[in-house]
């Protein structure tokens, strides 16, 4: 433990809940966001993953001949683990050089007459070029899914993201701004395509007391220990042990079940997330603020590679996501920074094919600029509890590396 700085602060940065969430009271949830973020009906399911199920179901239907789904050769893991559960092909396209979005080129050269879908990743709040991905998919006839799992709330040309594509998702998981612990969202511009996630959502996604009761447990533990005083023994401990047995994919979390569960969210939770929704515009215009004045401190740094908004897009600001210049700097920052309790941390810890519990789901390719992207990138958590003098001794920590 740090004991400069006494606490532990999070990897990202999710709004807190307070006691009055949890009351009785109305809870349509879907209802409050689709308003909040001006956006076309939104569909509540128990996870980021199940929504992501649930939409490739729905348009596999429209095109029960295809099986390629086009995914970022770096992503959750868990997305790779949704498209194989169907029968589905997850096809890896490699990154752009630096960067988290797709490779233009390589995603042409990848699209076909059995491509069923395109899933571009708006990653760690920062929107991808959606727009160029419906281009190259509209030339086969494939759909697009936007994954906007860390996204919600972003704007792309003034609309919520999720809304170029065919389909859009957000995850409503712990860490993701706001947070039921587990959850996701569905929309779409389609009236009849809206019908048929329904549909999907029905025959896939009954009443299960036993996970309800689960994540209703889990929601009550979030809520009482996300708070530095709190995290170090949920967080902090289990993250350096992991560390000290040399087990990275652990530390963040990256090792996830095969199976998939899928139930329907309960009214007690979807109450506690439509009363903290009153607070989640707020809170990530909040958060915007401090990522530009944080932004502006690390672009002093050289050679440090801060990932920004692009031209007519405002992500959301869960992470501040940096690149160091090579894989040695970033991996002698992380061992300054990553057990000292400041929020620093990784986003994934491997490409999609470097995961050996992903034999099998995923074809072994080389996908040279997502290793690369892996091996560079580190996240420091934009939460409410980063304050001047725990950023200066982050700062601090990557000047000396990068003057090395």
């Amino acid at each position: 433990m740090n004991r400069r700085f006494p606490g532990e602060l999070p990897p990202t940065a999710g709004l807190p809940l307070r006691w009055r969430d949890f009351l009785p009271g109305p809870a349509p949830l879907e209802r409050t966001l689709a308003g909040l973020f001006d956006t076309p009906p939104m569909q509540l399911e128990c996870s980021g993953t199940s929504a992501l199920r649930i939409a490739l179901q729905a348009l596999q239907q429209r095109q029960p001949q295809r099986r390629g789904v086009i995914v970022p050769a770096y992503t959750c893991p868990l997305v790779a683990i949704a498209v194989h559960s169907l029968g589905l092909e997850p096809r890896l396209c490699d990154l752009a050089p630096g960067h988290f979005d797709f490779d233009p080129d390589a995603l042409a050269a990848l699209c076909d007459a059995d491509t069923l879908a395109v899933v571009p990743t708006h990653l760690g709040g920062r929107v991808a070029d959606v727009e160029r991905a419906c281009a190259i998919a509209a030339r086969h006839g494939a759909f697009v899914v936007e994954d906007a799992a860390q996204a919600l709330g972003a704007l792309d040309h003034g609309r919520s993201v999720g809304l170029r594509g065919d389909v859009g998702l957000f995850s409503l998981a712990a860490g993701k701004g706001l947070s039921l612990f587990e959850g996701g969202l569905l929309l779409t511009r389609d009236s009849e395509l809206r019908e048929a996630l329904a549909h999907a959502s029905r025959t896939q996604a009954g009443s299960d007391w036993r996970w309800e009761l689960r994540r209703s447990v889990e929601l009550l533990g979030l809520a009482a220990c996300y708070r530095p005083s709190l995290l170090p023994l949920v967080y902090g401990r289990p993250l350096r042990r992991a560390l000290a047995a040399g087990d990275p994919e652990e530390a963040v979390g990256d090792v996830f079940p095969l199976r998939i569960p899928q139930h329907r969210v309960g009214r007690w939770r979807r109450g506690i997330g439509h009363r903290a929704a009153a607070r989640l515009p707020a809170f990530l215009a909040q958060g915007r603020v401090r990522a530009r004045h944080w932004k502006e401190r690390l672009r002093a740094l050289p050679g440090l590679q801060v990932h920004d908004d692009r031209p007519d897009t405002q992500g959301v600001w869960p992470v501040l996501m940096l690149q160091l210049p090579d894989a040695a700097r970033r991996d002698a920052a992380l061992a300054r920074l990553w057990t000292r309790g400041l929020g620093v941390s990784r986003m994934f810890i491997h490409a999609l094919p470097d995961y050996a519990y992903l034999r099998g789901i995923v074809p072994a390719m080389d996908m040279p600029n997502a290793r690369d992207f892996a091996a560079r990138t580190l996240t420091i958590g934009n939460s409410p509890w980063l304050d001047e003098a725990r950023f200066e001794a982050i700062v601090e920590e990557l000047r000396a590396v990068l003057a090395a």
